[in-house]
């Protein structure tokens, strides 16, 4: 499947006119979850030629292919990048930390580099906690669930407490948030169905784990508290991101 993606950037930037400064894998690939017929989360970040910027009719800033067979792949235009990056947007962070990376550009190390300055506490919780309560509150209330829906709220929750602990980007493996940041008890039952998940189909369905439901609850009510608790960040300016963007257009 390696070849099949690396053709695929090869012919978005043949027929977009772009070049492909970073792709790599997001979901649960990335997350170290996947069951056998998961798809591949194909996520890139290009750059256009210098032109493309000056004109009054713009591009679009987003590259969409129809999904294929288990393959959605799609990518953000550099420009839009950086903008949600100032704005400390949660997904960028993943996919510059994803453990599985299709294609890298030195641009992409020299910006990885930078996000930290850019990363915000506040915004990072609120995005992380609404995609909990979301997947708790919406697949997790009946006596029989799927089972793969109990790692959409376990591992935004978890994703939650490591922000609390270390004040950084979670990072993607679930395996490395589950040792950071899970209650020891609830371990031998997610590592359950951790392996439930790993070796079964995506619809696969159980009966409601109250423990971890209960866990589930707690913990958002708990971050929710907290949130309001914190202080105002700082503003965080345009220059460094306008130099880099500058970098790439000469």
């Amino acid at each position: 499947m390696r070849e099949v993606i690396q053709n695929q950037l090869n012919r978005i930037e043949a027929l977009e006119n772009v070049k492909i400064l970073l792709a790599v894998e997001s979901g649960s690939r990335a997350w170290g979850f996947a069951s056998p017929d998961s798809d591949y989360d194909v996520r890139f970040i290009y750059v256009r030629p210098q032109k493309d910027y000056l004109r009054l009719e713009r591009n679009r800033d987003v590259i969409e292919l129809p999904i294929e067979d288990d393959l959605d792949i799609n990518g953000w235009d550099l420009d839009k990048a950086l903008r949600l990056l100032r704005n400390s947007n949660p997904t960028l962070f993943e996919w510059f930390s994803s453990p599985i990376v299709y294609r890298e550009s030195a641009f992409a190390a020299e910006l990885r580099g930078v996000m930290p300055k850019y990363f915000s506490t506040r915004r990072g919780l609120s995005h992380y906690l609404s995609m909990a309560i979301r997947n708790y509150r919406d697949h997790l209330q009946s006596e029989t669930v799927k089972a793969k829906k109990y790692f959409y709220a376990l591992r935004p929750v978890l994703a939650c407490r490591w922000i609390l602990d270390n004040g950084t980007p979670p990072p993607m493996l679930f395996s490395e948030l589950m040792e950071a940041e899970l209650d020891p008890a609830l371990l031998p039952e997610v590592n359950r169905l951790l392996d439930l998940k790993q070796n079964a189909p995506e619809v696969k369905t159980i009966p409601t784990v109250e423990s971890i439901n209960r866990y589930l609850e707690h913990s958002i009510e708990e971050v929710q508290t907290r949130i309001t608790q914190l202080p105002k960040e700082p503003y965080r300016g345009w220059e460094e991101l306008d130099q880099l963007f500058l970098s790439q257009l000469e």
